[in-house]
């Protein structure tokens, strides 16, 4: 039964984004209808990304010249760098008979679930996407779904420089405050968030996870 697997694919290294993106819309382009669904699981270099509405004057200051790349996923301005866990999602919905809503619900859900794990409370915001603890930012999602295809997907802050997000409009909320998983849960590795992800995440899917 291919369709019940989820491929996790987990990248060394750092990730450059606009190669990560290509790679995304190349994967879906070339599906098939029995193509495995994927999850790619990397970080980035640093990066300020914009969704398809994004403002560029939510970019407050760049005084290190951080790279600052137009994406085609959904919402406004957010930080991408080193200590930040990306996860990827490349999933057919009509296979799984998932709306939209359906998925970021369950992204969501994943989240605060690995969260309550490690003893760190966390909650959704209404109409603000992303997971928050108490009134701080730690995981961010934005989504293209093409043909019933999805790409994009989610990232948390895990052990970071924060710096960044002091210099824009985090997903374009003025002053909106965001955290990191280590100000939380001393000592916590990105393997150990990966890997509970992984769990939360097949668990909410219904899909059995193998490495590719």
């Amino acid at each position: 039964m291919t369709h019940s697997i989820l491929l996790v694919r987990q990248l060394p290294g750092l990730t450059d984004y606009a190669q990560a993106l290509d790679a995304m819309r190349a994967f879906n382009q070339q599906r098939q209808p029995d193509t495995q669904d994927e999850l790619w699981v990397l970080e980035h270099p640093s990066v300020f990304t914009l969704g398809q509405a994004g403002l560029m004057s939510h970019l407050l200051a760049n005084p290190e010249s951080i790279p600052v790349i137009r994406s085609d996923r959904g919402g406004q301005i957010t930080f991408h760098g080193p200590g930040q866990i990306i996860f990827y999602l490349l999933l057919d919905l009509k296979r799984h008979q998932l709306t939209v809503r359906q998925l970021v619900n369950t992204i969501e859900q994943t989240v605060i679930n690995m969260l309550d794990f490690f003893a760190i409370k966390a909650h959704r915001v209404e109409g603000a996407p992303g997971i928050y603890v108490e009134h701080a930012k730690i995981a961010a999602l934005g989504l293209r779904i093409q043909n019933g295809y999805c790409r994009h997907g989610f990232s948390i802050n895990v052990d970071m420089d924060m710096t960044p997000f002091t210099l824009i409009n985090p997903c374009g909320y003025e002053r909106l405050k965001t955290t990191q998983v280590k100000e939380w849960y001393r000592g916590i590795t990105k393997e150990a968030v990966i890997e509970r992800v992984m769990i939360e995440l097949s668990n909410l899917l219904e899909l059995e996870v193998k490495q590719g």
